[in-house]
């Protein structure tokens, strides 16, 4: 730690609820667990072994029947989960150039095909880190120019998934609308050229935190607002702004991992912010993703919330709810 930074300590309830790509991809902290075995192997109970058509999009007048509702079964035979996660990504990736071609900063609703293409998607993620031998096989069919990807989100899904543990009280969870992802990317840029911290670590740390402002819980700690600070930490680094407001959170944060060795070891800065490796790897990989091919932000912003409690999953936000 550096320039006496203090250390926040984040495994609150907004990450518990948020490492969870999707209900089945959520456990209990295990002490045995760990990345490798990328989540237990269970089945999901929307998990199915017979053939499924894989989700389309073909542009703007794609007939929604092509696409995946929020309930679709997902496919627990390898090729089928390999053939559904390669159309899904491609088509997602594809109503993504529409949705940006059509509202250049992204500062309006992506619209039906984004949102239920990228719920899927990561649906999928979340199958294949509940169940580590599916997710093996799937891997090992996937096309090359997705195969590194997966393995990037499902290592950083387990990763994070090792250190939550069921919501105590979810009855007291409380969720809300994120600010357009253009709005957010501008916010993400000026901490940028301020502080020097890449957008996209700070995009990695504010979707594993809050799905980008989602979640409006604190912490059992007393963390706040959509970057999860403690209050006496924000009077240090907030620079005077509020602590729940997005754009002064994204600045207080840049500006905490700035002080803490970022840009030049950001795994020291993303250490002292939470002091767990499983974290600090799983946010740079969700950053080198958007960093390799930036749509990958646009679709991380789509994904959505889930919470586990001691009586099973729930999805909590997105189409549908």
């Amino acid at each position: 730690m550096q320039g006496g930074v203090r250390p926040i300590r984040l495994l609150s309830c907004s990450l518990l609820a948020l490492v969870c790509l999707a209900g089945a991809a959520c456990r209990p902290a295990d002490s045995r667990s760990s990345a490798k075995s990328i989540g237990r192997d269970r089945p999901s109970p929307s998990a199915v072994a017979s053939p499924l058509p894989a989700p389309t999009y073909t542009g703007t007048a794609s007939n929604a029947s092509t696409l995946p509702q929020p309930d679709r079964p997902l496919p627990t035979d390898p090729r089928q989960a390999a053939a559904a996660l390669a159309s899904t990504t491609r088509s997602l990736r594809l109503a993504i150039d529409d949705w940006l071609n059509g509202t250049a900063q992204a500062t309006e609703d992506p619209g039906l095909a984004v949102s239920l293409l990228a719920l899927y998607q990561q649906r999928l993620y979340g199958l294949l880190i509940a169940r580590p031998s599916l997710a093996r096989a799937t891997l090992a069919r996937l096309p090359r120019w997705l195969s590194g990807e997966a393995r990037a989100n499902l290592t950083a899904g387990a990763e994070l998934s090792a250190l939550t543990a069921p919501l105590s009280h979810p009855a007291w969870f409380r969720t809300g609308r994120a600010e357009p992802a253009g709005v957010l990317l501008k916010a993400f840029k000026q901490a940028e050229r301020r502080f020097e911290v890449r957008w996209e670590v700070l995009a990695a740390v504010m979707f594993v935190e809050s799905k980008f402002g989602r979640t409006r819980s604190a912490s059992g700690a007393g963390a706040q607002g959509p970057m999860q600070f403690l209050p006496q930490t924000w009077s240090a680094y907030g620079m005077g702004g509020h602590i729940n407001d997005p754009h002064d959170a994204i600045m207080a944060a840049a500006n905490y991992l700035h002080r803490s060795g970022a840009p030049s070891n950001d795994r020291v800065a993303l250490y002292a912010y939470n002091h767990a490796q499983g974290y600090v790897d799983a946010v740079l990989r969700y950053a080198g993703q958007m960093e390799r091919d930036s749509r990958t932000y646009y679709a991380y912003y789509n994904w959505q919330v889930f919470v586990r409690t001691a009586s099973g999953v729930r999805r909590v936000t997105g189409p549908g709810l």
